[in-house]
């Protein structure tokens, strides 16, 4: 047990980043296995979704989310899934405001 108080606060913040991972890596296998025992357009994006958590919240590395990814997308190919491409909203026209007008400065008599 340590002794020093910054110690004793490390392995308090490590236990519930653990704690933490081991959920998101949980979620993360899950999802590959419900997609590679049915897949669907739906287990596709849901396990496409965790993996992009798992990658950014540093549980995989970004190369290992990419590589899982691109055989998730292969295997829904070969598996006759239609992949949706996905839709960007709208964007919103750009409006140009009038620049702030000043009110005009006091004369000191």
């Amino acid at each position: 047990m340590p002794i020093i108080k910054s110690a004793k606060k490390r392995v308090k913040t490590a236990k519930k980043a653990a704690i933490r991972n081991s959920k998101t890596k949980r979620t993360l296998k899950a999802a590959l296995k419900t997609f590679a025992a049915k897949p669907s357009q739906k287990s596709l994006t849901e396990a496409q979704s965790n993996i992009d958590k798992a990658a950014k919240k540093g549980v995989i590395h970004k190369n290992k989310a990419a590589r899982l990814k691109k055989r998730a997308a292969q295997q829904a190919k070969s598996s006759g899934v239609k992949i949706a491409k996905a839709s960007k909203p709208a964007a919103k026209p750009a409006v140009k405001k009038a620049p702030a007008k000043k009110p005009a400065a006091k004369k000191k008599a």
